[in-house]
Protein backbone atom coordinates (compact mmCIF):
# COMPACT_ATOMS: atom_id res chain seq x y z
CA UNK A 1 0.00 0.00 0.00
CA UNK A 2 1.23 3.57 -0.88
CA UNK A 3 1.18 6.59 1.11
CA UNK A 4 0.50 9.83 -0.66
CA UNK A 5 -0.66 13.54 -0.01
CA UNK A 6 -3.59 15.81 -1.44
CA UNK A 7 -3.05 19.47 -1.17
CA UNK A 8 -6.44 21.78 -1.34
CA UNK A 9 -4.45 24.51 -3.12
CA UNK A 10 -5.66 27.71 -2.67
CA UNK A 11 -3.60 31.62 -2.78
CA UNK A 12 -2.96 31.44 0.56
CA UNK A 13 -0.71 29.04 2.91
CA UNK A 14 1.39 26.47 1.86
CA UNK A 15 2.83 26.75 -1.81
CA UNK A 16 2.79 23.89 -4.11
CA UNK A 17 6.00 23.46 -4.85
CA UNK A 18 6.77 23.52 -1.09
CA UNK A 19 4.40 21.33 0.00
CA UNK A 20 5.48 18.39 -3.16
CA UNK A 21 9.16 18.67 -1.93
CA UNK A 22 8.48 18.36 1.76
CA UNK A 23 6.25 14.92 0.78
CA UNK A 24 9.13 13.80 -1.41
CA UNK A 25 11.85 14.24 1.58
CA UNK A 26 9.44 12.42 3.79
CA UNK A 27 8.70 9.01 1.79
CA UNK A 28 5.63 9.57 0.59
CA UNK A 29 4.63 8.56 -2.77
CA UNK A 30 2.31 10.59 -4.51
CA UNK A 31 1.16 14.63 -4.43
CA UNK A 32 -2.63 15.75 -5.65
CA UNK A 33 -3.92 18.77 -6.25
CA UNK A 34 -7.69 19.66 -7.35
CA UNK A 35 -9.54 21.82 -9.23
CA UNK A 36 -11.96 24.06 -10.11
CA UNK A 37 -12.12 27.28 -12.93
CA UNK A 38 -14.40 29.27 -10.91
CA UNK A 39 -17.49 28.67 -8.55
CA UNK A 40 -20.99 30.76 -9.64
CA UNK A 41 -22.31 32.61 -7.07
CA UNK A 42 -26.12 31.52 -8.15
CA UNK A 43 -25.91 27.86 -8.62
CA UNK A 44 -28.36 25.14 -8.54
CA UNK A 45 -25.69 22.45 -7.84
CA UNK A 46 -25.84 21.12 -4.30
CA UNK A 47 -22.41 20.39 -3.13
CA UNK A 48 -22.11 16.94 -2.08
CA UNK A 49 -21.51 17.18 1.88
CA UNK A 50 -23.49 20.29 2.87
CA UNK A 51 -26.76 18.85 0.42
CA UNK A 52 -27.30 22.69 -0.77
CA UNK A 53 -24.96 25.61 -2.54
CA UNK A 54 -23.44 26.45 0.68
CA UNK A 55 -19.76 25.68 0.29
CA UNK A 56 -18.01 23.75 3.37
CA UNK A 57 -14.13 25.34 2.49
CA UNK A 58 -13.71 29.13 1.04
CA UNK A 59 -10.72 27.56 -0.93
CA UNK A 60 -13.28 26.35 -3.81
CA UNK A 61 -13.53 29.55 -4.72
CA UNK A 62 -9.50 29.55 -4.79
CA UNK A 63 -8.17 26.81 -6.26
CA UNK A 64 -4.68 27.08 -7.99
CA UNK A 65 -4.57 26.08 -11.66
CA UNK A 66 -3.93 22.38 -11.39
CA UNK A 67 -1.36 21.78 -13.88
CA UNK A 68 0.70 25.26 -13.15
CA UNK A 69 1.04 23.60 -9.60
CA UNK A 70 1.85 20.30 -10.27
CA UNK A 71 4.61 21.83 -13.20
CA UNK A 72 5.94 23.51 -10.05
CA UNK A 73 5.96 20.69 -7.35
CA UNK A 74 7.48 18.48 -10.57
CA UNK A 75 11.14 21.40 -10.34
CA UNK A 76 11.75 20.72 -6.97
CA UNK A 77 10.82 16.98 -6.92
CA UNK A 78 12.10 13.65 -8.32
CA UNK A 79 10.91 10.83 -7.70
CA UNK A 80 7.04 11.70 -6.25
CA UNK A 81 3.59 11.00 -8.50
CA UNK A 82 2.28 13.89 -9.44
CA UNK A 83 -1.70 13.54 -9.99
CA UNK A 84 -5.35 15.50 -10.31
CA UNK A 85 -7.81 14.51 -7.13
CA UNK A 86 -9.54 15.37 -9.22
CA UNK A 87 -9.05 17.40 -12.19
CA UNK A 88 -11.96 18.57 -14.61
CA UNK A 89 -10.95 17.88 -18.21
CA UNK A 90 -14.36 18.75 -19.63
CA UNK A 91 -13.40 22.52 -18.77
CA UNK A 92 -11.00 22.85 -20.94
CA UNK A 93 -10.22 22.46 -24.99
CA UNK A 94 -9.06 18.91 -24.81
CA UNK A 95 -6.54 19.16 -27.89
CA UNK A 96 -4.89 21.82 -25.78
CA UNK A 97 -5.36 19.92 -22.33
CA UNK A 98 -3.54 16.73 -24.01
CA UNK A 99 -0.42 19.19 -24.67
CA UNK A 100 -0.12 20.12 -20.98
CA UNK A 101 -0.84 16.37 -19.56
CA UNK A 102 1.82 15.48 -22.15
CA UNK A 103 4.47 18.60 -21.98
CA UNK A 104 4.26 18.15 -18.19
CA UNK A 105 4.89 13.78 -18.06
CA UNK A 106 7.65 14.37 -20.32
CA UNK A 107 9.09 17.18 -18.66
CA UNK A 108 8.91 15.46 -15.48
CA UNK A 109 9.97 11.98 -16.36
CA UNK A 110 6.53 10.38 -16.49
CA UNK A 111 5.76 10.55 -12.85
CA UNK A 112 1.68 12.18 -14.23
CA UNK A 113 -1.54 10.75 -13.63
CA UNK A 114 -4.92 12.32 -14.22
CA UNK A 115 -7.16 11.98 -11.51
CA UNK A 116 -10.66 13.38 -12.75
CA UNK A 117 -14.26 13.97 -12.16
CA UNK A 118 -17.06 14.28 -13.79
CA UNK A 119 -18.07 17.45 -11.87
CA UNK A 120 -20.43 17.87 -9.08
CA UNK A 121 -21.11 21.56 -9.75
CA UNK A 122 -22.72 20.92 -12.43
CA UNK A 123 -23.18 25.24 -13.16
CA UNK A 124 -19.32 25.37 -13.07
CA UNK A 125 -20.09 22.98 -16.33
CA UNK A 126 -22.47 24.90 -17.52
CA UNK A 127 -20.47 27.73 -18.03
CA UNK A 128 -17.94 25.82 -20.08
CA UNK A 129 -20.67 24.59 -22.38
CA UNK A 130 -21.08 21.20 -20.85
CA UNK A 131 -24.66 19.98 -21.16
CA UNK A 132 -25.16 18.04 -17.09
CA UNK A 133 -26.87 15.39 -18.59
CA UNK A 134 -23.96 14.75 -21.20
CA UNK A 135 -21.34 14.98 -18.53
CA UNK A 136 -20.00 11.63 -18.39
CA UNK A 137 -19.92 10.87 -22.52
CA UNK A 138 -18.31 13.93 -22.57
CA UNK A 139 -15.46 13.17 -20.54
CA UNK A 140 -15.17 9.32 -22.15
CA UNK A 141 -14.38 11.46 -25.45
CA UNK A 142 -12.01 14.00 -24.18
CA UNK A 143 -9.74 10.93 -22.51
CA UNK A 144 -10.33 8.70 -25.86
CA UNK A 145 -9.17 12.32 -27.82
CA UNK A 146 -6.42 13.19 -25.57
CA UNK A 147 -5.08 9.26 -25.47
CA UNK A 148 -5.05 9.34 -29.24
CA UNK A 149 -2.92 12.34 -29.22
CA UNK A 150 -0.77 10.78 -26.62
CA UNK A 151 0.23 7.83 -28.42
CA UNK A 152 -0.84 8.31 -31.84
CA UNK A 153 1.70 9.80 -34.79
CA UNK A 154 -1.13 10.91 -36.54
CA UNK A 155 -4.26 11.27 -34.37
CA UNK A 156 -7.51 11.93 -34.87
CA UNK A 157 -11.06 11.89 -32.98
CA UNK A 158 -14.60 11.97 -34.17
CA UNK A 159 -17.44 12.31 -31.57
CA UNK A 160 -20.47 14.21 -30.84
CA UNK A 161 -18.52 16.49 -28.45
CA UNK A 162 -15.05 16.26 -29.61
CA UNK A 163 -13.92 16.11 -33.50
CA UNK A 164 -10.62 16.87 -35.34
CA UNK A 165 -8.88 15.25 -38.19
CA UNK A 166 -5.46 13.80 -38.43
CA UNK A 167 -3.19 15.69 -36.80
CA UNK A 168 0.73 15.81 -35.23
CA UNK A 169 0.97 16.32 -31.59
CA UNK A 170 4.47 16.10 -29.57
CA UNK A 171 5.71 15.78 -27.11
CA UNK A 172 4.24 12.58 -26.43
CA UNK A 173 3.89 11.78 -22.96
CA UNK A 174 7.39 9.68 -20.83
CA UNK A 175 4.87 7.31 -19.80
CA UNK A 176 3.41 4.70 -22.61
CA UNK A 177 0.17 4.87 -21.11
CA UNK A 178 -0.89 8.02 -18.59
CA UNK A 179 -2.99 6.52 -16.08
CA UNK A 180 -6.95 7.89 -15.47
CA UNK A 181 -8.56 7.63 -12.03
CA UNK A 182 -11.72 8.81 -11.54
CA UNK A 183 -12.78 10.43 -8.47
CA UNK A 184 -17.17 10.03 -8.29
CA UNK A 185 -19.22 8.13 -5.73
CA UNK A 186 -19.07 4.46 -5.97
CA UNK A 187 -21.33 3.42 -7.55
CA UNK A 188 -22.24 1.10 -10.16
CA UNK A 189 -22.60 3.49 -12.97
CA UNK A 190 -19.23 4.51 -11.93
CA UNK A 191 -17.29 1.75 -11.53
CA UNK A 192 -18.83 0.81 -15.32
CA UNK A 193 -17.43 3.56 -16.98
CA UNK A 194 -14.28 2.75 -14.91
CA UNK A 195 -14.23 -0.19 -16.28
CA UNK A 196 -14.76 1.07 -19.85
CA UNK A 197 -12.16 3.27 -19.77
CA UNK A 198 -10.73 4.19 -16.86
CA UNK A 199 -7.80 2.45 -14.90
CA UNK A 200 -8.73 3.17 -11.10
CA UNK A 201 -11.19 4.61 -8.64
CA UNK A 202 -10.87 7.49 -6.04
CA UNK A 203 -12.83 7.87 -3.13
CA UNK A 204 -14.87 10.91 -2.39
CA UNK A 205 -14.73 12.29 1.13
CA UNK A 206 -18.25 11.37 2.49
CA UNK A 207 -17.09 7.57 1.50
CA UNK A 208 -15.50 5.77 4.86
CA UNK A 209 -17.25 2.37 4.82
CA UNK A 210 -15.90 1.07 1.05
CA UNK A 211 -15.37 -2.43 1.64
CA UNK A 212 -18.78 -3.32 0.01
CA UNK A 213 -18.13 -1.02 -2.85
CA UNK A 214 -14.58 -2.22 -3.36
CA UNK A 215 -15.73 -5.55 -4.39
CA UNK A 216 -18.03 -4.26 -6.82
CA UNK A 217 -15.96 -2.54 -8.05
CA UNK A 218 -13.69 -5.39 -8.79
CA UNK A 219 -16.39 -7.77 -9.98
CA UNK A 220 -17.54 -5.16 -12.73
CA UNK A 221 -14.10 -4.68 -13.57
CA UNK A 222 -13.28 -8.66 -14.10
CA UNK A 223 -16.98 -8.80 -16.03
CA UNK A 224 -16.02 -6.19 -18.36
CA UNK A 225 -12.54 -8.53 -19.50
CA UNK A 226 -10.12 -6.24 -18.25
CA UNK A 227 -6.90 -7.91 -16.58
CA UNK A 228 -5.47 -7.12 -13.29
CA UNK A 229 -7.43 -5.13 -11.34
CA UNK A 230 -8.28 -1.49 -10.91
CA UNK A 231 -5.59 1.10 -9.09
CA UNK A 232 -7.99 2.12 -5.75
CA UNK A 233 -7.17 5.47 -4.26
CA UNK A 234 -8.72 6.17 -0.58
CA UNK A 235 -9.18 8.95 1.09
CA UNK A 236 -8.35 9.18 4.57
CA UNK A 237 -8.10 11.61 7.90
CA UNK A 238 -6.74 9.40 10.20
CA UNK A 239 -4.09 6.41 10.34
CA UNK A 240 -5.59 3.25 11.62
CA UNK A 241 -4.55 0.59 11.68
CA UNK A 242 -7.53 -1.99 11.65
CA UNK A 243 -8.89 0.25 8.75
CA UNK A 244 -5.71 0.20 6.88
CA UNK A 245 -5.14 -3.45 7.19
CA UNK A 246 -8.84 -3.61 6.15
CA UNK A 247 -8.59 -1.41 3.15
CA UNK A 248 -5.23 -3.39 2.21
CA UNK A 249 -7.18 -6.60 2.14
CA UNK A 250 -10.08 -5.34 0.26
CA UNK A 251 -7.99 -3.75 -2.73
CA UNK A 252 -7.06 -0.48 -1.82
CA UNK A 253 -3.35 0.21 -3.37
CA UNK A 254 -3.02 4.03 -2.13
CA UNK A 255 -4.13 5.96 0.73
CA UNK A 256 -4.01 9.90 0.74
CA UNK A 257 -3.89 11.90 3.37
CA UNK A 258 -5.09 16.16 3.07
CA UNK A 259 -2.65 18.95 4.17
CA UNK A 260 -4.26 21.36 7.07
CA UNK A 261 -4.87 25.11 5.81
CA UNK A 262 -2.61 26.24 8.28
CA UNK A 263 0.86 27.94 7.68
CA UNK A 264 3.82 26.19 6.28
CA UNK A 265 5.47 25.45 9.50
CA UNK A 266 2.05 24.04 10.40
CA UNK A 267 2.00 21.79 7.63
CA UNK A 268 5.58 20.47 7.73
CA UNK A 269 4.79 19.50 11.42
CA UNK A 270 1.77 17.60 10.33
CA UNK A 271 3.53 16.11 8.07
CA UNK A 272 6.42 14.80 10.16
CA UNK A 273 3.70 13.87 12.73
CA UNK A 274 1.78 12.08 10.31
CA UNK A 275 4.83 9.89 8.68
CA UNK A 276 5.96 9.16 11.98
CA UNK A 277 2.42 8.01 12.51
CA UNK A 278 2.61 5.67 9.46
CA UNK A 279 6.03 4.50 10.42
CA UNK A 280 4.79 2.94 13.15
CA UNK A 281 1.49 1.04 11.62
CA UNK A 282 3.29 -0.62 8.43
CA UNK A 283 4.88 1.91 6.34
CA UNK A 284 6.10 0.16 2.61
Amino acid sequence: MRFGIVLFTSDRGIAPATAAKATEDRGFQSFFVPEHTHIPVKREAAHPSTGDASLPDDRYTRTLDPWVALAMAAAVTERIELSTAVALPVEHDPITLAKTIATLDHLSGGRVTLGAGFGWNTDELTDHGVPPNKRRTVLREYVEAMRALWTEEEAGYSGDHVKFGPSWAWPKPAQPHIPVLIGAAGTEKTFQWIARTGDGWITTPTETDITARLALLHKVWSDAGRPGTPRVVALDFKPDPEKLVRWKAAGVTDVLYGLPDRSTDDVLHYLDRLRRKLSDLQWP
